[in-house]
Protein backbone atom coordinates (compact mmCIF):
# COMPACT_ATOMS: atom_id res chain seq x y z
CA UNK A 1 0.00 0.00 0.00
CA UNK A 2 1.16 3.57 -0.92
CA UNK A 3 0.24 6.12 1.37
CA UNK A 4 -0.33 10.44 0.86
CA UNK A 5 -0.76 12.02 4.46
CA UNK A 6 -1.88 15.85 3.85
CA UNK A 7 -1.52 17.51 7.14
CA UNK A 8 -2.70 20.83 7.48
CA UNK A 9 -2.16 22.72 10.68
CA UNK A 10 0.13 25.95 10.88
CA UNK A 11 1.86 24.89 13.42
CA UNK A 12 4.45 22.18 14.27
CA UNK A 13 4.36 22.47 18.20
CA UNK A 14 0.79 20.99 18.51
CA UNK A 15 -1.61 18.77 19.20
CA UNK A 16 -2.13 17.90 15.38
CA UNK A 17 1.94 17.40 14.76
CA UNK A 18 1.64 15.11 17.14
CA UNK A 19 -1.26 13.05 15.22
CA UNK A 20 0.70 13.25 12.67
CA UNK A 21 3.64 12.00 14.23
CA UNK A 22 1.89 8.99 15.21
CA UNK A 23 0.51 7.85 11.82
CA UNK A 24 3.71 8.42 10.48
CA UNK A 25 5.26 5.87 13.45
CA UNK A 26 2.61 3.44 13.55
CA UNK A 27 2.69 3.44 9.44
CA UNK A 28 6.80 2.79 9.86
CA UNK A 29 5.56 -0.55 11.66
CA UNK A 30 3.13 -1.42 9.59
CA UNK A 31 5.03 -4.36 6.63
CA UNK A 32 1.49 -3.75 4.59
CA UNK A 33 2.44 -0.14 3.95
CA UNK A 34 5.55 -0.09 1.31
CA UNK A 35 5.54 3.57 0.51
CA UNK A 36 4.91 6.80 2.62
CA UNK A 37 4.96 10.78 1.26
CA UNK A 38 3.91 13.68 3.64
CA UNK A 39 2.54 16.34 2.37
CA UNK A 40 2.67 19.82 4.84
CA UNK A 41 0.98 22.53 3.29
CA UNK A 42 1.70 24.90 5.34
CA UNK A 43 5.31 23.81 5.33
CA UNK A 44 4.95 23.31 1.37
CA UNK A 45 3.77 27.24 0.96
CA UNK A 46 0.49 25.98 -0.54
CA UNK A 47 -1.64 28.51 -2.45
CA UNK A 48 -5.08 27.35 -1.32
CA UNK A 49 -6.12 30.48 -3.94
CA UNK A 50 -8.33 30.00 -6.98
CA UNK A 51 -7.32 32.47 -9.88
CA UNK A 52 -9.20 32.64 -12.95
CA UNK A 53 -8.46 34.83 -15.96
CA UNK A 54 -7.65 34.79 -19.44
CA UNK A 55 -5.00 32.57 -18.94
CA UNK A 56 -6.03 30.36 -16.27
CA UNK A 57 -9.10 28.80 -16.56
CA UNK A 58 -11.50 26.55 -14.36
CA UNK A 59 -11.78 24.25 -17.10
CA UNK A 60 -8.17 23.65 -17.21
CA UNK A 61 -7.41 22.93 -13.93
CA UNK A 62 -7.01 19.35 -14.15
CA UNK A 63 -3.95 19.94 -16.66
CA UNK A 64 -2.61 23.04 -14.31
CA UNK A 65 1.08 22.39 -14.47
CA UNK A 66 1.41 24.63 -11.09
CA UNK A 67 -0.08 21.62 -9.05
CA UNK A 68 0.59 18.59 -10.93
CA UNK A 69 3.30 17.64 -8.52
CA UNK A 70 0.56 17.19 -6.41
CA UNK A 71 -2.01 15.95 -8.73
CA UNK A 72 0.79 13.08 -9.15
CA UNK A 73 0.75 12.05 -5.38
CA UNK A 74 -3.20 11.92 -5.37
CA UNK A 75 -2.16 9.48 -8.72
CA UNK A 76 -0.09 7.40 -6.79
CA UNK A 77 -1.66 6.88 -3.65
CA UNK A 78 -3.54 3.96 -2.86
CA UNK A 79 -4.35 5.75 0.24
CA UNK A 80 -4.79 9.42 1.45
CA UNK A 81 -4.65 10.62 5.13
CA UNK A 82 -5.83 14.27 6.28
CA UNK A 83 -5.04 15.38 9.49
CA UNK A 84 -6.44 18.69 10.30
CA UNK A 85 -8.47 21.31 12.70
CA UNK A 86 -12.29 21.40 12.72
CA UNK A 87 -12.72 25.05 12.36
CA UNK A 88 -16.48 26.81 12.59
CA UNK A 89 -17.47 22.81 11.90
CA UNK A 90 -15.03 22.36 8.55
CA UNK A 91 -11.81 22.02 7.54
CA UNK A 92 -9.34 24.91 7.21
CA UNK A 93 -9.40 26.95 4.35
CA UNK A 94 -5.95 25.89 3.53
CA UNK A 95 -7.22 21.98 3.25
CA UNK A 96 -10.40 23.20 1.24
CA UNK A 97 -8.07 25.26 -1.25
CA UNK A 98 -6.35 22.41 -1.66
CA UNK A 99 -8.93 20.25 -2.57
CA UNK A 100 -11.30 23.06 -4.46
CA UNK A 101 -7.32 22.64 -7.09
CA UNK A 102 -6.94 19.13 -6.74
CA UNK A 103 -10.21 17.42 -7.16
CA UNK A 104 -11.27 19.21 -10.38
CA UNK A 105 -13.13 18.13 -13.44
CA UNK A 106 -11.23 15.34 -15.83
CA UNK A 107 -8.88 14.72 -12.83
CA UNK A 108 -10.96 13.46 -10.07
CA UNK A 109 -14.38 12.94 -11.97
CA UNK A 110 -15.62 13.25 -15.20
CA UNK A 111 -19.43 14.86 -16.21
CA UNK A 112 -21.54 12.40 -18.27
CA UNK A 113 -24.95 11.74 -18.93
CA UNK A 114 -27.03 11.47 -15.73
CA UNK A 115 -27.49 12.84 -12.74
CA UNK A 116 -24.13 12.26 -11.14
CA UNK A 117 -20.54 12.16 -13.04
CA UNK A 118 -18.05 9.52 -13.48
CA UNK A 119 -15.54 9.64 -10.11
CA UNK A 120 -12.27 8.93 -11.07
CA UNK A 121 -10.29 8.56 -7.69
CA UNK A 122 -12.30 4.74 -8.11
CA UNK A 123 -10.40 1.79 -5.56
CA UNK A 124 -8.83 4.50 -3.35
CA UNK A 125 -9.25 4.61 0.60
CA UNK A 126 -9.53 7.97 2.80
CA UNK A 127 -8.54 8.68 5.93
CA UNK A 128 -9.74 11.72 8.23
CA UNK A 129 -8.08 12.63 11.66
CA UNK A 130 -9.61 16.18 12.86
CA UNK A 131 -10.04 17.66 16.23
CA UNK A 132 -11.64 20.06 17.56
CA UNK A 133 -12.06 22.44 21.12
CA UNK A 134 -15.32 21.96 20.96
CA UNK A 135 -17.13 17.96 22.53
CA UNK A 136 -16.99 15.38 20.21
CA UNK A 137 -20.20 14.93 19.04
CA UNK A 138 -20.66 19.01 18.69
CA UNK A 139 -20.58 18.23 14.73
CA UNK A 140 -22.84 15.50 14.86
CA UNK A 141 -25.96 17.01 17.59
CA UNK A 142 -25.48 20.90 16.68
CA UNK A 143 -24.73 21.06 13.12
CA UNK A 144 -26.20 17.71 11.26
CA UNK A 145 -23.29 15.84 11.05
CA UNK A 146 -22.09 18.91 8.29
CA UNK A 147 -18.39 17.69 8.49
CA UNK A 148 -18.83 14.23 7.36
CA UNK A 149 -21.27 15.00 4.58
CA UNK A 150 -19.36 17.26 3.46
CA UNK A 151 -16.16 15.37 2.94
CA UNK A 152 -17.58 11.86 2.72
CA UNK A 153 -20.98 12.42 0.12
CA UNK A 154 -19.85 15.85 -0.99
CA UNK A 155 -16.42 15.10 -1.80
CA UNK A 156 -14.79 11.62 -1.67
CA UNK A 157 -17.97 9.83 -2.78
CA UNK A 158 -18.58 12.17 -5.12
CA UNK A 159 -15.34 11.70 -6.98
CA UNK A 160 -14.91 7.61 -6.77
CA UNK A 161 -13.67 6.98 -3.18
CA UNK A 162 -16.33 5.08 -0.86
CA UNK A 163 -14.13 3.53 1.56
CA UNK A 164 -13.59 7.28 4.44
CA UNK A 165 -12.98 6.52 8.02
CA UNK A 166 -13.13 9.40 10.19
CA UNK A 167 -11.82 10.03 13.87
CA UNK A 168 -13.15 13.68 14.89
CA UNK A 169 -11.10 14.18 18.42
CA UNK A 170 -13.35 16.74 20.51
CA UNK A 171 -12.05 18.49 23.71
CA UNK A 172 -8.46 18.52 22.52
CA UNK A 173 -8.08 22.23 24.42
CA UNK A 174 -9.13 20.49 27.36
CA UNK A 175 -6.66 18.82 30.41
CA UNK A 176 -9.84 15.93 30.31
CA UNK A 177 -9.26 15.32 26.74
CA UNK A 178 -7.69 12.22 26.98
CA UNK A 179 -4.57 13.40 24.07
CA UNK A 180 -2.48 10.34 25.28
CA UNK A 181 -5.36 7.77 24.81
CA UNK A 182 -6.48 9.55 21.44
CA UNK A 183 -3.00 9.50 19.98
CA UNK A 184 -2.32 5.78 21.03
CA UNK A 185 -5.65 4.86 19.13
CA UNK A 186 -4.10 6.26 15.99
CA UNK A 187 -0.57 5.15 16.61
CA UNK A 188 -2.08 1.72 16.92
CA UNK A 189 -5.00 2.11 13.56
CA UNK A 190 -2.10 2.58 11.12
CA UNK A 191 0.40 0.15 12.58
CA UNK A 192 -2.57 -2.69 11.41
CA UNK A 193 -4.31 -1.75 9.00
CA UNK A 194 -4.29 -3.26 5.63
CA UNK A 195 -5.87 -2.01 3.07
Amino acid sequence: MKMLVVYTYPNHNSLNYAFLQKVIQGSNKNPNIKELQVLDLYEEDFNPLLVFNEQKRRRNMHSDPSIEKYRNQITWADKIVFIYPIWWGRPPAMLLGYIDQLFASNFAYKDKSGLFPEGLLKGKSVVCVSTMKGPTHYPFLWLNNAHKILMKKALFNFVGIKKVKFFEFGNMESPKGNQTKKLDKIYNYFKKINH
